[in-house]
């Protein structure tokens, strides 16, 4: 689906991406790796079809299939910010003709900002926000091995937001929840064993699955 035919602003973003410097090893540097601008060149050139009238004319005067292919740039952004975020890590990595699981840590905050990830015409941003805010309340953490292993779950007790629900209801509006997390009490949960831990312990956790609920 084509956003935007305009060269100037297919590629900008909410907030400036190049005044992110996300650290090596955190949510923001996966989202910002994933989010990056390719160039399509040499074998991976774009079919153009534009091109290729303006060489060979309309595609019915073509008696072969010619075609021109051109340089191109391509970039996944997006352009519809969710209400609840749900962040899916990749954990596994190909070794020789296995998989391996990766435990490696990945930093993830209390409180996201999807601006820099978010198309500059961002559907249901309102217009002069320059921020995109989610507030962590659950986190699903796989401890052992590819072959076997055991789930538990992080999730915070909170009030209910309403914020959210007049997103769902209105849609956005300029006024701001703040920029704080949510406020409640964390539990960890493993099976039918449930305990209070504090918020430092879940930031430590070694997350598989990260869900924010939208804050603005």
């Amino acid at each position: 689906e084509v956003l935007t035919k305009d060269p100037e602003t297919a590629f900008c973003t909410l907030a400036n991406r190049e005044d992110l410097n996300p650290e090596e090893g955190s949510i923001y540097h996966c989202l910002y790796q994933f989010t990056r601008n390719e160039k399509l060149t040499e074998t991976n050139k774009l079919l153009c079809d534009v091109c290729t009238q303006r060489h060979y004319g309309p595609k019915n005067n073509i008696k072969s299939e010619k075609y021109v292919y051109t340089n191109a740039k391509k970039q996944m952004l997006i352009s519809l910010a969710p209400l609840v975020l749900t962040l899916h890590l990749k954990r596994f990595q190909q070794a020789g003709f296995n998989l391996r699981k990766v435990n490696r840590h990945i930093k993830f905050p209390e409180v996201i900002d999807l601006a820099p990830f978010c198309t500059v015409k961002c559907k249901n941003v309102a217009e002069g926000n320059t921020k995109v805010l989610y507030s962590l309340y659950g986190v699903v953490e796989h401890s052992g091995t590819m072959r076997s292993g055991h789930y538990t779950a992080y999730a915070k007790m909170r009030s209910m937001n309403n914020h959210l629900s007049d997103l769902v209801l209105r849609g956005p509006s300029p006024q701001a929840l703040g920029t704080e997390p949510v406020k409640g009490q964390w539990f960890h949960i493993s099976d039918t064993h449930v305990q209070a831990v504090s918020a430092s312990k879940v930031l430590s956790s070694q997350a598989y699955l990260l869900f924010y609920e939208r804050l603005l």
